[in-house]
């Protein structure tokens, strides 16, 4: 298993926030309006700026606006798309760290992931069959790690548990969920609310410290100014996605001024660790 210390040295950091760039709609989504990719670059450019020039620790590139998501193995068209945009930010953005979610295909993320250079993947599905908004999602982390080792195995695999829109197939206590998706090589853990922007709950990160007590846990939805010294008692780091936007919608653009009030909120916790 991964240590913490191992985490935050990807990082450069205790308490990493990794802030979320959600792509609008791709070519092929339901959503889509044509026009090409051109405007989805341009805003995910100016976000990932954003972003980064306010203190978060890395990016995670998300095809959020794909509405509705292929449950198991993500169309050529969104691999093409994921893999155009994410270099790009690459090539604004050479040494930040970078991840990748093609939601909700590991496999796919893992194959942009290494063609971008990015550091991790977030895996929505790992272990687990689950019952998906989409669909039926059986993953096989067997597979996974496999395409890794082959492709690049110094890509990271952070790993949702019982991920939001989501419920595992076979309920289990979410402590014995994410022991699993460590035990089966995950990288880091991630512990999330019901749906996007919705709050972790806290009693499951507490009972996902105490079987991994010292293995990266993430918090990977809802947190904000108010939640995170709570939060970060007990998690390694977090994605931040909803509260870094306008007026705290997910649905707006990323707003500088929130992202740099979250980030000195997070800088006074590190200061008193």
């Amino acid at each position: 298993m991964k240590t913490e210390r191992e985490f935050n040295d990807l990082f450069g950091t205790v308490k990493p926030i990794i802030g979320m760039v959600h792509l609008r709609p791709l070519p092929g989504s339901a959503p889509y309006e044509n026009g090409g990719l051109d405007p989805v670059i341009d805003q995910a450019l100016k976000e990932a700026k954003t972003l980064l020039d306010n203190g978060v620790n890395g990016l995670n590139i998300e095809n959020y606006f794909d509405l509705s998501y292929s449950p198991d193995t993500a169309p050529a068209e969104t691999v093409a798309s994921m893999a155009i945009v994410a270099h790009e930010i690459r090539r604004a953005h050479p040494d930040a760290v970078l991840g990748v979610c093609v939601l909700a295909d590991p496999i796919a993320s893992l194959a942009v992931a290494n063609a971008i250079n990015a550091q991790f993947v977030r895996a929505t599905f790992f272990t687990e069959a689950s019952v998906d908004v989409s669909g039926l999602v059986i993953r096989r982390p067997h597979e996974i790690l496999r395409y890794r080792k082959f492709l690049n195995p110094s890509i990271k695999i952070f790993a949702d548990v019982h991920i939001k829109h989501s419920a595992p197939l076979a309920q289990r206590p979410i402590e014995e969920s994410a022991y699993d998706a460590a035990y089966f090589l995950a990288d880091a853990v991630i512990i999330s609310g019901k749906h996007t922007g919705f709050a972790t709950n806290i009693e499951d990160v507490k009972k996902v410290r105490k079987v991994l007590p010292n293995f990266p846990v993430l918090i990977g939805s809802g947190i904000n100014e108010e939640s995170v010294d709570s939060m970060f008692q007990y998690a390694t780091g977090a994605f931040a996605g909803t509260t870094l936007k306008k007026d705290g919608k997910t649905d707006n653009l990323v707003d500088a001024s929130r992202v740099r009030a979250f980030i000195e909120t997070v800088k006074k916790i590190r200061a008193g660790l």
